[in-house]
């Protein structure tokens, strides 16, 4: 019976200590990556605007899903040019070809979510300037 409590203590230990480690990863992230800094300063831009337009609940949840993909992406692009940095030191081309491609998804999320703003927010913005 113990070692069946031990076993959640562990688990549970091991869960919170995961989310440290998560939050630890985002704040090295976002102090040390420009684009991450550059993603946050528009999304709480954006956020802003969603507040003073009054933007609708779907509105919101596809700005939110918008904002979570990009800043997901910009994470993912870090530890992959943080793991091939790691890897090799060389100019591999294989290296170059990961590390580009990487950010070549953070450039497809982003000009995605461009469109997303400029579709729920040009009209607002339009009928603002009437």
């Amino acid at each position: 019976m113990n070692s069946g409590s031990q076993d959640k203590k562990v688990r549970k230990h091991n869960v919170l200590k995961s989310f440290v480690f998560a939050f630890s990863g985002i704040r090295m992230a976002l102090v040390n990556e420009r684009n991450l800094q550059i993603h946050l300063a528009v999304s709480l831009a954006v956020m802003f605007s969603g507040i003073y337009f009054g933007i609708t609940r779907l509105e919101w949840m596809i700005i939110l899903l918008a904002i979570g993909g990009m800043f997901s992406l910009e994470l993912l692009n870090t530890a992959i040019e943080r793991a091939v940095d790691l890897s090799t030191e060389d100019y591999h081309p294989l290296a170059k070809q990961a590390k580009d491609i990487a950010a070549g998804a953070v450039l497809v999320f982003a000009i995605i979510s461009v469109i997303i703003g400029g579709v729920i927010f040009l009209p607002k913005i339009l009928k603002f300037l009437q």
